[in-house]
């Protein structure tokens, strides 16, 4: 099969990027012919003055792109174009290309931006679903990096988009990560059928880990809604110094070393710390703690965890309710209550035996539906499903082809 991958780095670096990088590798090992068109945000900083006030028309639709992306088509001449992330310097403009074409458009649903401009369904310390009924409450809050302007051009793009049909008519399939995702998505409207559920996976396996762990352990971007100051402020009402390490960069690095160099030298703090050392963290830990207190989608780390047989005390919302069984490879807390994950860490704390089973249940999730195997399977039964329903998007696809070749073969004639 000949895939082409599309995805739009971030200027900071996360999970989507991981995700599209490791399915790249798994098509590619199976034998696939897998080809990437990619481009980043970070071309933005080389923007003249007058390209960067472009940027809110291209947000919605970068003719550019759409011409670029139109020379890979004919150039590759995928079976399937699998796009991972389209903004901002992408943007929806190719599905247009690719319906123009004939190919049919399989889409990952990362996160929450074709229904919320901030991509979280999060505003003001908590979830918010405003914007499913009206896309103006998140331009009067400036949801999107605090900016009104920043927001109304990232609505406009949901807006025009939606007017124009393109998600609903130029994509065969979405894949949501988790079964809540994806009720999200069916609650705003998406047709059912286009709609697939398959997890993010761990590859290679680390495999299990070999002892219980002495220290409790937190991997993950430093910012405000991922429930750092709720993991501080729990740490303070604990009876004894439970040793903690926390890992990873955002905008509250500051103040995180400054509290936690104010709880004792039992909580360390690591900085970034680089992937081939992430496993080696995880499996010295006694459990993980996953405080996010937004709703997420997958999180890799939470996978990665269960393929190091790591239980995890995570927050009780969104798709870490679903991933994160309570009482079997977990347990979960109410996300943003500081007394009640006091309660779970120390209880985790003190029940080496019970974490132990929980972390053997986390192994066995893993094998049973985050291998890279399991994640294969299911993105073939995808694939699949969109190649034996789209065979006149094939004869399309074909046909445009076909009448490029006699155009060229006319202008030499």
């Amino acid at each position: 099969m000949k895939i082409l991958l599309v995805h739009n780095t971030y200027q900071l670096p996360g999970g989507e990027d991981v995700v599209c990088a490791r399915e790249r590798d798994l098509l590619r090992a199976h034998g696939h012919t897998v080809e990437e068109y990619q481009r980043s945000n970070h071309e933005i900083e080389q923007y003249s003055p007058l390209q960067r006030m472009q940027m809110a028309v291209n947000v919605v639709w970068n003719s550019d792109s759409k011409h670029d992306f139109e020379g890979r088509l004919r150039e590759f001449r995928p079976d399937l174009v699998h796009v991972h992330n389209t903004f901002m310097v992408i943007s929806p403009s190719i599905y247009s290309a690719c319906h123009e074409f004939g190919v049919p458009v399989v889409q990952t649903l990362h996160n929450y931006r074709l229904l919320c401009p901030a991509a979280t369904f999060f505003r003001n310390g908590k979830p918010c679903h405003d914007c499913e009924s009206h896309l103006g409450h998140s331009i009067a809050h400036g949801c999107y990096r605090d900016s009104r302007l920043s927001t109304a051009s990232v609505a406009a793009m949901l807006a025009w988009h939606r007017a124009a049909g393109t998600y609903s008519k130029f994509i065969n399939r979405y894949i949501a990560l988790t079964e809540f995702s994806r009720s999200n998505f069916l609650r705003a409207g998406f047709e059912p059928t286009r709609i697939m559920v398959k997890s993010n996976f761990v590859n290679p396996d680390p495999g299990e880990r070999t002892t219980d762990g002495d220290y409790a352990l937190y991997i993950g971007r430093i910012s405000p809604e991922k429930g750092l100051r709720t993991v501080l402020a729990a740490w303070r009402k604990l009876p004894q110094a439970i040793p903690l390490r926390l890992a990873g960069t955002g905008p509250l690095v500051d103040v995180l070393k400054g509290e936690a160099a104010a709880l004792g030298s039992h909580v360390q703090y690591l900085g970034q710390v680089p992937g081939a050392r992430v496993m080696q963290e995880m499996k010295g830990a006694r459990f993980l703690i996953f405080p996010s207190e937004l709703y997420e989608n997958f999180p890799l780390t939470l996978c990665e965890a269960f393929a190091c047989g790591v239980p995890v005390v995570a927050s009780d919302i969104g798709a870490m309710k679903e991933i994160v069984e309570d009482g079997k490879t977990g347990l979960h807390f109410r996300a943003g209550d500081a007394n009640d994950l006091a309660k779970k860490i120390e209880y985790a704390w003190t029940r080496r035996e019970e974490m132990r089973q929980f972390g053997k249940q986390a192994r066995v999730e893993f094998e049973n539906k985050y291998t890279a195997e399991m994640n294969y399977r299911r993105l073939m039964e995808i694939y699949g499903s969109v190649l034996s329903t789209e065979t006149k998007a094939r004869t399309g696809f074909k046909n445009v082809l076909d009448s490029d070749a006699v155009c060229e073969q006319t202008a030499h004639a």
